[in-house]
């Protein structure tokens, strides 16, 4: 056997370890190599998560573009305003009115200032002062309330009539007839459906009510705007509101009665048939409501009465559904409440 040129026989040939082939020679321990493996493990984990940010938005931008609104805005906004008046009712009722009055007049102001920009002359004083008067007319009784009310069209009329005979610019009695018409709507509209919270809130159990009211108001928007982004396929109303659909009328159908239902039984403490009723009433005038304020802004011009809610439009945008139910929740406290075991 050959001996090598230091005259020593060779030793027996260890092949490498798979450790140190996968650290391509690095010896044991080395903390340059330790400090690759660090650095590309975090180079994947960011190229994953930059991966997964993309995807999301994407995604919420379909999901945007499909619904019209920002939805995860939309919805952080629309728990916290769920969050305050749950706490309201649900603790010390009478907070709810900190709440409510400044949210009317804040809708108050945003249908004055659409229709000035629609080339309306509204009366944002007059509109502000007769507002405050009717609000607080719902904590006195029904008959002052009625009275008020009628006080505050007129003064809204009549500082339309003295104001545009101050200007005398010569505007056509028509456009005068149309202002003095829209004026008046945003005492009705907006002002007068908003006291009714008030009226509902100061009754016996009232704060429970006006709860379940809101609750299946906006059970049926959210029914509707779900099942409506998921299935929908046949325009319920093209020339109203393009993108309300028949599936979603059916998914707030569903959505309402359950709720009714539900809370009838479990919180009003009223018969099933009740909670149904009052389920079916409120989906009626959420959708009419719905409808009723997209026609508005289609004659107006304008896709929401402001941006002051982001991902939701404006106040009124949100209020749209809810302010035409209050009417029947009124009335189906005074019929329901009877049958209820709470009374």
């Amino acid at each position: 056997m050959s001996e090598d040129a230091s005259g020593s026989a060779p030793g027996p040939v260890v092949p490498p370890s798979r450790s140190e082939l996968r650290r391509g020679g690095d010896t044991p321990g080395d903390p340059s190599s330790f400090q690759a493996h660090v650095r590309a493990a975090r180079s994947e984990f960011e190229s994953q998560i930059e991966r997964a940010r993309v995807e999301f938005e994407e995604a919420n931008e379909r999901l945007n573009a499909r619904s019209g609104r920002n939805l995860i805005m939309a919805t952080l906004i629309g728990l916290a305003i769920g969050a305050v008046v749950l706490g309201s009712l649900l603790f010390w009722k009478w907070a709810f009115i900190a709440f409510a009055v400044p949210l009317c007049l804040m809708g108050a102001f945003e249908f004055t200032r659409a229709l000035q920009a629609a080339g309306r002359r509204i009366d944002l004083p007059a509109q502000l002062g007769a507002g405050v008067l009717v609000l607080g007319a719902a904590f006195v009784g029904y008959l002052t309330q009625w009275f008020v009310i009628f006080a505050a069209v007129v003064l809204v009329i009549v500082w339309r009539l003295v104001a545009q005979m101050a200007a005398g610019d010569g505007r056509r009695y028509g456009e005068v007839v149309s202002d003095v018409l829209a004026g008046s709507l945003v005492q009705l509209y907006v002002v007068f459906h908003g006291s009714l919270a008030l009226v509902i809130l100061r009754q016996e159990h009232g704060e429970l009510w006006l709860l379940a009211v809101l609750v299946i108001a906006v059970s049926v928007d959210t029914g509707a705007y779900a099942s409506g982004v998921a299935l929908g396929r046949h325009p319920m109303a093209p020339r109203i509101s393009p993108n309300k659909t028949w599936e979603g009328f059916a998914g707030a159908v569903v959505v309402s009665l359950v709720a009714g239902g539900l809370l009838g039984v479990l919180m009003l403490q009223i018969p099933l048939w009740a909670g149904l009723v009052l389920g079916a009433a409120i989906l009626v005038s959420a959708t009419v409501g719905d409808l009723g304020e997209s026609l508005i802004k289609r004659d107006l011009g304008i896709k929401d009465m402001s941006s002051f809610l982001p991902g939701h439009g404006g106040v009124l945008d949100r209020l749209d559904s809810i302010l035409p139910s209050l009417v029947p929740g009124l009335a189906l406290y005074i019929l329901l409440n009877p049958l209820s075991a709470l009374s």
